[in-house]
């Protein structure tokens, strides 16, 4: 797969994700698919990515994940972009429920392969996120 066909996939992984299609991930992660979590925190497969993610997302009532932008070489692609929470509603990040909005920057590193992802590593800082829902 060229680099624009692998971001074209990155592309279509987190619209899936932004519209709460966990259904559509099958399609595009591979069955050996790792998921980081922040270094060493590891998931597997399409069902652990759900459940490290979702639990997230539906700490909102609605959230965006729009994509700054996408760089890529080879089998490798990383994507710059934001998280927008609206009415935190849960305690999942150590805060209690505060109705506050969130918003942070991100940056996932992707492996493809023969058009399924086969990695994902996420950065962002988790102190920016407890600090925005607690203030």
């Amino acid at each position: 797969m060229s680099v624009e066909e692998n971001k074209n996939l990155v592309r279509r992984f987190y619209a899936a994700i932004e519209r709460g299609d966990f259904e559509a991930l099958h399609e595009m992660v591979d069955e050996d698919f790792v998921f980081f979590n922040q270094v060493d925190t590891t998931y597997r497969g399409v069902a652990g990515l759900v459940a490290a993610e979702k639990k997230n997302f539906d700490a909102f009532e609605s959230f965006r994940f729009p994509i700054i932008d996408l760089l890529g070489e080879g089998d490798r692609i990383c994507a710059y972009m934001h998280f927008e929470g609206h009415n935190y509603r849960s305690d999942v990040f150590g805060v209690p429920a505060s109705g506050k909005n969130l918003r942070i920057s991100v940056m996932m590193y992707l492996r493809c392969k023969a058009g399924k992802i086969t990695e994902k590593r996420a950065h962002f800082d988790v102190g920016d996120i407890r600090r925005q829902l607690a203030a």
